[in-house]
């Protein structure tokens, strides 16, 4: 990523505030440098960050899926936006975690969240938007941790062989409008109700895929997943289903721990990449496992 060498002033700079202006930086973003506003009249963070050709993030489409989730009522609001900056409302919130999903009550917000989102996005997206498909993502992250001579090539082989065997077993798909980044910290709850945040990776998708990927990235049992699948739908997940589920949930796991191996070797980042990769490693081979048990 090419971001501003200083992104406070970067943030500072842009021409939306009424003085007084203060600004800091904030914590957890790992692909963007984000940083809280406040000035005479309101608080808003400040999202600095270019094209990412490396993961396929463009900055036209975050904006029109931000825009759209805002206008869905899924998301705070776009402010302002120029090229490398973009500007959402602040909301005084708490970040979910992975123990806060897994809990009844949330999950079912978060949930019912993301089915808002599918159902209501396409209403109002604008212009030209992204597909994002996992597969050929996955394949393209081979091919970038091949140029970079990542040190995780002598994994790629086995990885790549059990993504193709995922994507045959996905099979038939539905098309929504998809999050594509469900971890929990892009959950935020004011309290009253729920929010989700950070569009980069949005695009055209199977509904498995978000599915899958709040409950890997949650560590939802099976039994909080069979519900995740019978409420969506509708209706209990028959084999056919769970064993299509299970195999996109592998994948979103895959795709998160390759998404790490490229940070590794592409992000300036101060973030431990490659614990966070080791991290979703265990989790996928846990999650590809459940797969071939279907």
């Amino acid at each position: 990523m090419t971001a501003a060498s200083d992104p406070v002033a970067r943030a500072m700079a842009l021409p939306l505030w009424t003085a007084p202006v203060r600004a800091e930086r904030l914590g957890g973003g790992i692909t963007n440098l984000n940083v809280l506003v406040t000035d005479a009249h309101r608080r808003a963070v400040v999202r600095i960050g270019d094209d990412i050709p490396v993961h396929q993030i463009m900055r036209f489409n975050e904006l029109a899926a931000s825009r759209a989730a805002h206008a869905a009522g899924v998301s705070p609001a776009v402010l302002y936006h120029e090229p490398g900056a973009l500007v959402i409302d602040y909301v005084d919130s708490r970040t979910m975690t992975a123990d806060d999903l897994r809990q009844p009550d949330l999950l079912a917000q978060a949930l019912a969240l993301v089915i808002k989102a599918h159902r209501d996005i396409p209403r109002h997206l604008r212009g030209a938007a992204l597909t994002f498909w996992v597969f050929q993502t996955l394949r393209d992250y081979a091919a970038t941790l091949g140029e970079g001579n990542s040190p995780h090539l002598h994994r790629l082989p086995a990885l790549l062989g059990q993504a193709a065997a995922l994507e045959t077993a996905v099979g038939r798909i539905d098309l929504v409008f998809g999050h594509n980044d469900l971890l929990p910290a892009n959950f935020l709850h004011d309290g009253t109700r729920m929010w989700l945040i950070d569009w980069d990776y949005a695009g055209w998708n199977s509904p498995l895929f978000d599915l899958g990927g709040l409950a890997a990235n949650a560590g939802l049992d099976g039994g909080q997943e069979d519900w995740l699948l019978a409420t969506y739908y509708g209706q209990p997940p028959d084999t056919d289903l769970r064993r299509r589920y299970r195999a996109m949930k592998a994948a979103a796991a895959l795709r998160e721990a390759m998404w790490s191996m490229v940070q590794e070797i592409h992000s300036d980042l101060d973030f431990d990449y490659a614990a966070y990769t080791a991290d979703y490693l265990s989790t996928y081979h846990a999650a590809f496992a459940a797969f071939e048990a279907t």
